[in-house]
């Protein structure tokens, strides 16, 4: 929900230090959890008992729970989780609070599937004080850097979790940013993908010994591309910045079945695709399968984290935001397949944007028979919920309570006043409508109480045939009193159905295109690109939004530099000045692409038309990108359509200085390791099966093996010494015998003249030395070490190793941040001077 920024700020109830650096603090008023019109509302219109009311505000007014879930596969999540069951919940459990009560460990969510989400209601003045939970908030901030656990609010994770999402499918979260839910969409996309591969890799002989989960792989699931995944996920939203923060957040999962775009998500425009051949349509557009509409809202669910809503809280702003919520799920539901499911979101209680938007959007697109309310009982079994609301009331701007629209029709003619900003489709549908009678209690309503978390609305919607949406319906008072009204009283009328307003002046303004008019009429899809100044924050924002402390510049999304004779014109400029670098696909016949696949003897099977750059010249300058069949045919078919793309693809290769002209000068990039390795010849594999020889290269940068050196590299040392230099993969394949050291994994490996080195940024070394060998000392950089004793004396070999390794290391420490999300005076976020490197380094 809420691509909001929130009003309020974070003002109340924070200590702050001085800024002149004295000891004491500036302390800000703490708010009173208190809100009249609030609480008369819900305490009118939902419906519990007077013991559940006491509750439901209760525990509104209490602190909410930290939680987060495992990431991932499921077999690499469960093995992350299962250090905190057994490193951490031991030691937790014995500290004794001061109240000599004992301290509750994290414990997980009953309802989350295999329990990979986790909760904790530990105060922060006992996490603060106690070691044991030092060491795990070390672990839960490591593990969160690499992308192995996302710190989500629990009510967050269920829209995702009832979309039913299969391997193959067509999925657009509408939404997205900061990107939380995005992120278990993607997983889901490309669940049993690793055993499908590698069991497809087995009957060719191409894949290493058989694991566990190749007997269980489901071929069947998504068979057509070698095991691949060919789903998609479109991620998108409306604010530029925030869909690089989605970026950030989403590239640690590594996908080329990832779209990020940049649109208003009521004006969503139609994608083109590849026409089949077969096929009589002349111009496909992509149809999805499952679309995610966590639209924008007044958020007054998250009242436990925005403590600010005690005293910000408007009812107008639900009453503002309602029909730019009908027009997101309407688009919604047109870019939806016939038997395709769209999951409606919110984190607001109000039923004015939830089943008010449920009815009028179902009536618009041709009622029940068209659009069906799925339920959803037999989902997530164990979570506690209310249904829908059948019947509510609805308050105005001033505070007064309407029952119907005929109470608000009389009240306007009768004394000439209309409530500001109601409308009819914010009523339960009358008798004489076909939607009267919606099953929605269907909807899933879940409060504060019920689980201890915030509150949230959800609502899956099936789309059973295909219909041409009504014009929004803009005349129902206009008809009624235009022979009395004065203007301003017309104008007045206007915005109560749902024109612009003084609330949201830059959403919404213009009605949804039909599917013909996207299609037909490419120059009408003209979008914004900022969010609105009085959005509120999304229910995820908080924990996340810290990746935003710095004002994040937009920027190219490669650092490509197009030559001198470059065709600027082609790249897409924003309203800003700034611009995106498009989306450019290599021939397989480049002479590039073929000098890779024989550096590395890349298997024939490996795909090689799907390889793309980010410039206008279409040349590889810095990064090779890779994508998946189904991305490649939307970037190439919608090029100049005007579709804001924002990030697609993996980075598979780096441009690398290399010591020899045998040396390949395109090194696999750690993101793009996990996808082509199984078809990367032997001759390029270096095989690991020692922990303690794992340990050594992630706590030693650039280890040396001249003379004897190789031999303390135990059963990789002489594999190394005799591997030619450049990049390589580093296998590492465990025998099974020790429990913390049982996952296989692939990293780069970089082989100079003298040393070799993991390509690795340091925050990842130092999560796997604390996740596999609980090791929290720092990272040993050998070549800064030596350097005192060998600057005169080196030679000129080792000199060009050292350039190389310099830029190795410093390329691979980009990697964890986004390529397209700029720094201050770094024009391309990737690229430092050698001795920029060694200073950080340095300093690190």
């Amino acid at each position: 929900m809420g691509r909001k920024k929130f009003r309020g700020g974070r003002k109340g109830g924070s200590d702050r230090p001085p800024r002149n650096g004295g000891n004491t603090y500036r302390s800000y008023p703490e708010i009173i959890k208190e809100h009249e019109k609030l609480e008369r509302y819900y305490n009118t219109i939902l419906p519990l008992d007077d013991a559940e009311k006491k509750e439901f505000w209760d525990a509104l007014k209490r602190e909410l729970p930290n939680s987060f879930r495992f990431c991932g596969s499921k077999g690499h999540a469960l093995a992350v989780k299962r250090l905190l069951e057994e490193r951490y919940a031991p030691e937790i459990v014995t500290i004794k609070h001061y109240d000599g009560q004992p301290v509750e460990a994290p414990q997980p969510v009953p309802w989350y599937p295999d329990q990979l989400a986790y909760s904790m209601n530990t105060p922060k003045q006992v996490v603060r004080k106690f070691p044991p939970f030092a060491a795990f908030q070390k672990f839960l901030v490591s593990e969160t850097s690499v992308g192995n656990i996302s710190r989500q609010e629990l009510v967050s994770m269920i829209p995702p979790l009832v979309m039913d999402i299969k391997p193959g499918m067509t999925v657009l979260d509408l939404c997205a940013a900061p990107g939380s839910k995005s992120a278990q969409l993607l997983e889901m996309i490309h669940v049993g993908e690793e055993a499908r591969v590698r069991k497809v890799m087995q009957s060719f002989g191409e894949a290493g010994p058989e694991t566990t989960d190749e007997p269980d792989a489901d071929l069947s699931a998504d068979p057509s591309d070698d095991g691949r995944a060919t789903g998609l996920l479109i991620a998108n939203d409306a604010d530029y910045k925030r869909c690089h923060m989605l970026v950030h957040q989403l590239k640690r999962l590594s996908s080329p079945n990832l779209l990020v775009t940049n649109h208003d998500a009521t004006l969503y425009p139609s994608i083109r695709i590849r026409r089949d051949p077969n096929s009589a349509d002349k111009n496909p557009f992509l149809k999805f399968d499952r679309i995610l509409a966590d639209v924008p809202c007044s958020g007054d669910g998250t009242l436990r984290k925005n403590v600010s809503l005690w005293k910000d809280w408007l009812p107008g702003s639900a009453l503002g935001l309602h029909a730019t919520q009908s027009r997101i799920l309407v688009r919604a539901l047109q870019m939806l397949k016939v038997g395709g499911r769209v999951v409606y979101s919110t984190c607001s209680m109000n039923p004015v944007e939830n089943e008010a938007v449920i009815a009028s959007s179902i009536e618009r697109c041709g009622g029940p028979d068209k659009i069906e309310i799925i339920d959803c009982k037999d989902r997530l079994p164990l979570l506690k919920r209310y249904p829908g609301m059948h019947q509510w009331q609805i308050m105005d701007k001033s505070g007064r309570i309407w029952n119907n629209w005929e109470e608000v029709q009389q009240h306007g003619l009768t004394a000439g006043q209309w409530p500001g900003k109601v409308a009819e489709t914010m009523f339960p549908r009358p008798d004489t409508s076909d939607c009267s009678s919606l099953p929605l209690d269907r909807c899933m309503r879940v409060y504060a109480h019920q689980q201890d978390t915030g509150g949230f609305f959800i609502t899956v919607l099936e789309k059973k045939a295909e219909f041409k949406a009504k014009p929004e319906n803009k005349s129902h008072r206009e008809e009624q009193v235009a022979a009395e009204m004065k203007m301003e009283i017309i104008e007045e009328e206007k915005a109560a159905v749902g024109e612009p307003t003084d609330v949201l002046p830059s959403i919404g303004s213009k009605r949804t295109l039909e599917d013909e008019e996207a299609e037909t009429k490419p120059d009408l899809k003209k979008q914004r690109t900022e969010s609105p100044p009085n959005e509120i924050p999304t229910e995820e924002a908080q924990p996340e939004s810290k990746l935003l402390v710095v004002d994040l510049k937009p920027e190219p999304a490669d650092t490509e530099t197009p030559n001198s004779n470059a065709q600027v014109d082609k790249r897409v400029k924003r309203a800003d000045g700034t611009y995106e670098e498009p989306f450019k696909y290599l021939s397989p016949d480049h002479e590039v692409i073929k000098s890779i696949k024989a550096f590395y003897n890349v298997s024939t099977r490996f795909p090689d038309d799907r390889y793309m750059v980010r410039n206008a010249t279409g040349e590889p300058a810095k990064a090779i990108y890779y994508t998946s069949a189904l991305l490649r045919d939307i970037l190439v078919e919608n090029e100049g359509r005007g579709v804001k793309f924002i990030h697609g693809g993996v980075k598979m290769f780096m441009k690398q200085d290399a010591p020899s002209a045998e040396v390949c000068r395109w090194r696999i990039q750690s993101e793009g390791m996990p996808i082509i390795h199984g078809y990367v010849g032997p001759e390029r594999v270096v095989r690991l099966t020692n922990k303690d020889t794992f340990r050594r290269l992630l706590k030693e940068m650039f280890p040396k093996f001249i003379d004897d050196d190789w031999k303390k590299l135990n059963e990789i040392g002489e594999r190394a010494k005799e591997i030619g230099m450049g990049c390589c993969i580093l296998s590492i394949e465990p025998d099974g015998s020790d429990p913390d050291f049982s996952e296989h994994m692939v990293l780069p490996l970089w082989k100079s003249f003298h040393s070799l080195n993991l390509m690795l940024p340091k925050e990842d070394r130092s999560a796997m030395l604390l996740r596999l060998f609980n090791d929290t000392s720092p990272v040993i950089n050998q070549k800064l070490k030596d350097a005192p004793k060998t600057e005169e004396t080196i030679d000129s070999d080792t000199k060009e190793e050292t350039k190389g390794e310099d830029n190795a290391i410093e390329e691979a420490a980009a990697e964890q941040a986004d390529d397209s999300v700029a720094k201050e005076g770094d024009a391309t976020g990737e690229e430092k001077s050698d001795e920029t490197t060694k200073v950080e380094e340095a300093a690190s």
